[in-house]
């Protein structure tokens, strides 16, 4: 598979290029910076400037033509709500129209879970994102791709366990980076799992089970 990358060089993104490259995956990661190529680059992907914010639908269609399968899991990151909306909200919105115009049809989505941080201080800036996030979900659902939205919880640094909570509705807690990766990695080579959401924490199953799980449902 060819999979091209949006937001190659974040938590996510360099957690699953090697996923994929090991396999025997072609990766394409977008970048904006330097250092983030040679980030793209140490994961065994082959790096690529981009912009969610400067590039057109037209640019981000060049790039990803050729292509199997895009993975967004860009973001703005806390940089404000203006760039919230146009990395998060727009850029997501563009490269799906991208997607469609270069004939990519496997979309993956990496999202957020609606409940997160409800039990905390909500801060203006974060209230904003949820809100940016769940309408490009609902414009991602409104394509005619082959898509799927993964809703992590809170997301951890520290080592995964391999083992997760994952479907259409689970109960609000955290998840580690590399698992969010490795259900990435196996969902993306499972084609059943089409159009669908999917909410994942921490679990108990492991993460090929899960998927194939939810595949077979």
């Amino acid at each position: 598979m060819k999979v091209f990358q949006i937001g190659a060089a974040g938590e996510v993104g360099r957690r699953l290029t090697p996923l994929l490259t090991q396999r025997g995956d072609v990766v394409t990661g977008m970048h904006r910076g330097p250092a983030q190529g040679e980030t793209v680059q140490a994961g065994g992907g082959t790096p690529v400037i981009g912009d969610l914010i400067a590039d057109s639908v037209d640019d981000l269609a060049k790039k990803m033509r050729g292509h199997d399968a895009v993975v967004f899991s860009a973001g703005a990151h806390g940089t404000g709500q203006d760039k919230t909306t146009l990395i998060d909200g727009r850029g997501l919105q563009k490269a799906a129209d991208a997607a469609v115009l270069a004939g990519v049809a496997r979309f993956v989505l990496v999202s957020v879970f609606p409940d997160a941080l409800r039990d905390g201080t909500r801060s203006e800036g974060f209230e904003h994102y949820i809100k940016v996030k769940k309408t490009a979900d609902v414009y991602l659902t409104h394509t005619d791709l082959d898509w799927l939205i993964v809703r992590p919880g809170t997301l951890l640094d520290t080592p995964g366990s391999g083992r997760v909570t994952a479907g259409p509705a689970v109960e609000y807690g955290d998840v580690h980076r590399d698992d969010v990766a490795a259900f990435l990695d196996a969902a993306l080579h499972a084609p059943a799992l089409s159009r669908v959401i999917v909410e994942l924490t921490s679990g108990d199953t492991p993460v090929a089970d899960a998927v194939a799980r939810l595949a077979a449902a």
